[in-house]
């Protein structure tokens, strides 16, 4: 298993841990505002038809973040133990 991935690379059901946010300015006071913090737990759960954007659970809530955001976004994968 690759140690860190893009969130937009995450599938449906996979869960992982924000590592790092490689993004500035108002995006990432806006995702930061939303609970997309390092070390927060964040859960796929589901893509759009069309493949962008893809439904994400954030501290409880569900949020949907287009891919070009969450390119920017690093995680490290987790299994099912490990959360």
């Amino acid at each position: 298993m690759r140690n860190e991935i893009r969130l937009d690379e995450m599938h449906p059901g996979e869960i992982g841990r924000v590592r790092e946010l490689r993004l500035g300015g108002d995006l990432r006071r806006r995702l930061q505002d939303i609970g997309l913090i390092e070390g927060t737990l964040v859960e796929c759960i589901g893509k759009s038809p069309s493949g962008d954007p893809n439904a994400y659970l954030i501290r409880g809530a569900v949020i949907a973040i287009r891919a070009v955001n969450g390119k920017d976004v690093l995680v490290t994968p987790l299994t099912v133990g490990e959360v």
